[in-house]
């Protein structure tokens, strides 16, 4: 048992975090290509990047995006994802197996506090999955690996936390350290072919929004035309104050002839 706990550790955890890594950056290097090539085929090349820049930093931490739409799912989403990345990137156990493995290492977090936010990101991650059940909008829209990945983020969780705190026999400890590492590695190999990837992709968003969705050249003259509008100006006076434009009448000849 103990001989499967090292490799856990040692080999599979280098390799994990390899195709973690390695998973990301072939995704981000795709999506910046692809932006790249967007903006070089677009002849609209007007971008805003101050706007553009303050969304990605309003995005990146949503908590008012949320609170201010759905207060108790954004409380908790937020509370979990504070967890989730910094138990699991400041723990002190877990900063020496990084050094151990690629020779970096950082400043801990308490271990009080760690354990704090181990119970906190556990209950807020049950408390997103019964909302999940009971939520008829999210319910139609979620799939299985919606319910899984919260399970499974959780299991790493459930498991360190229970071998830091809990009086358990030896061989209970083993298959709960099993546990503890291996879905965690399953967790880091994971991560690049699934939803998960949103976590380099999310910065991107609004990136690729201003650089890729825009009309070609013309289309806003040929969209004016299909609604009857051709030939006015883009912009009419009494739209500003909410007075939709009316079409332009049709001559007593046109009228005639139909």
């Amino acid at each position: 048992m103990q001989a499967w706990i090292d490799f856990g550790r040692g080999p599979l955890f280098r390799l994990a975090f390899a195709l973690m890594l390695l998973g990301l950056a072939r995704i981000l290097a795709l999506s910046l290509a692809a932006a790249a090539e967007a903006y070089r085929r677009n002849a609209d090349r007007i971008v805003d990047w101050k706007q553009m820049a303050w969304r990605t930093l309003g995005w990146l931490a949503p908590a008012a995006h949320l609170w201010r739409r759905r207060p108790l799912y954004g409380t908790l989403s937020f509370l979990f994802h504070v967890g989730l990345l910094s138990v699991p990137a400041f723990l002190g156990a877990h900063i020496l197996l990084w050094r151990r493995s690629i020779g970096l290492a950082w400043p801990a977090l308490p271990q009080a506090l760690a354990d704090w936010l181990t119970l906190l990101t556990l209950v807020c991650a049950a408390g997103l999955l019964v909302g999940r059940l009971l939520d008829r909008r999210a319910r139609a829209i979620s799939r299985s690996q919606d319910y899984l990945w919260l399970l499974l983020l959780a299991a790493p969780l459930a498991s360190g936390y229970a071998c830091s705190n809990l009086a358990v026999s030896p061989r209970a400890y083993q298959w709960l350290m099993l546990l503890h590492v291996y879905s965690a590695n399953l967790v880091m190999a994971l991560i690049p072919f699934t939803k998960i990837a949103h976590c380099v992709l999310a910065p991107l968003s609004h990136l690729v929004t201003a650089l890729a969705w825009k009309f070609p050249a013309g289309a806003g003259d040929r969209v004016a035309a299909t609604l009857g509008f051709a030939g006015q100006p883009s912009w009419i006076e009494g739209a500003r104050a909410g007075v939709a434009p009316t079409a332009p009448a049709r001559s007593g000849e046109e009228i005639y002839s139909r």
